[in-house]
């Protein structure tokens, strides 16, 4: 560190004695102040700039493969997020699009990739799911990641046609206890979400509900709104508008608390089903070898954008919540919901090969 000026401990010990007048008081504290600044520069630190975890990262274009089509909730997401994330970390980011085989096409890039922070895994749900659903991978979820953080999760409504007599999920279930396989649950396939949160629920519950699986949560939804089949478990942005035009009743939310936008409905736990709890998160991971100080980098910027009201309006409008964590945090829920989900899955020997 530079040293003072003589001027300046002449002065200082001056002012101890109360000799001093308040421009010379003024001058002493300029020059305090800019030998300080001209500390920090000299060891390549910006006083107005975020404190750089990874020196030199980045430097070059950011890829981000979502392994899932455009135009996905899990995409649109994404592509909420980077606009803004690119500029915190001060380069282009590439959103690739490598679709196939439930998500395992493009989360197989990843794992391939070099670990060195410029190729990464917009991921969800299905990261930890797929293992049980297929009987061997081109790579371990646990081993094989970097967990990153959490984004965003996507809630999902217990919705009925209008013209079963029911109005509650106790009165749903007092039904299919009556009536065993006479009502029909639909999803968008095997092994997508609403086909786990359903059989969750029939897991949780004891009834025993048909499952009849389409090719997208569109034409299921069509068929449960004209009466083909009888209930669905269906994300929250495709289905409100349906719900307050009277075309689906909902009977409860997925997630462990009610939700801002629609208070009146009950979590299906407080409904009748102590225990039920289903999301599907999205977040990010990289290369399992990649640097400690390029994930704690990637998270702090990431959660950083999370926290902008204007993406997080923007994710908000989209059907998603924000839940930003740390990679702990997030590689904890990753486990948790190998095991959870994976469970789920085994015991309704649901199988995608």
């Amino acid at each position: 560190m530079k040293r003072l000026p003589s001027w300046v401990v002449f002065q200082y010990r001056a002012a101890r004695k109360g000799s001093l007048n308040f421009l010379t008081l003024s001058r002493i504290t300029s020059t305090l102040v800019a030998l300080a600044l001209a500390t920090l520069l000299a060891v390549g630190v910006s006083p107005l700039a975020p404190a750089q975890a990874a020196p030199g990262y980045p430097d070059k274009a950011i890829r981000i493969v979502v392994p899932y089509a455009p135009g996905a909730g899990t995409d649109l997401a994404i592509r909420t997020i980077t606009p803004k994330l690119s500029e915190v970390l001060g380069q282009q980011i590439i959103v690739d699009n490598r679709v196939g085989a439930s998500g395992i096409v493009g989360t197989e890039i990843v794992a391939k990739a070099a670990p060195d922070g410029y190729t990464l895994l917009f991921t969800t749900t299905d990261l930890a799911i797929n293992s049980a659903l297929f009987a061997a991978l081109p790579y371990d979820p646990l081993k094989d990641f970097a967990p990153v953080g959490r984004a965003v999760n996507f809630l999902y409504f217990l919705v009925v046609n209008t013209d079963l007599p029911v109005k509650n999920v106790q009165e749903l279930l007092a039904l299919a206890k009556a009536r065993p396989r006479s009502l029909n649950y639909a999803s968008a396939g095997n092994g997508t979400p609403p086909h786990i949160a359903a059989e969750m629920f029939k897991q949780l519950t004891k009834v025993d509900l048909v499952h009849i699986p389409y090719k997208g949560s569109a034409p299921a939804l069509t068929d449960v709104i004209s009466g083909q089949v009888q209930l669905m478990f269906v994300n929250t942005l495709s289905s409100i508008q349906h719900i307050r035009a009277g075309r689906l009743r909902v009977l409860g939310v997925s997630t462990a608390q009610r939700l801002a936008i629609a208070p009146e409905v009950p979590t299906i736990a407080e409904a009748g089903v102590p225990g039920y709890e289903f999301i599907v998160w999205s977040g990010m991971v990289a290369p399992s070898a990649t640097p400690r100080d390029i994930i704690v980098r990637l998270n702090r910027e990431l959660v950083r954008v999370l926290e902008l009201a204007e993406v997080k309006e923007k994710l908000m409008s989209q059907g998603s919540e924000v839940t930003p964590s740390t990679p702990e945090q997030f590689s904890r829920l990753i486990v948790a919901d190998t095991e959870r989900l994976g469970r789920v899955a085994k015991t309704a020997k649901m199988r995608l090969d």
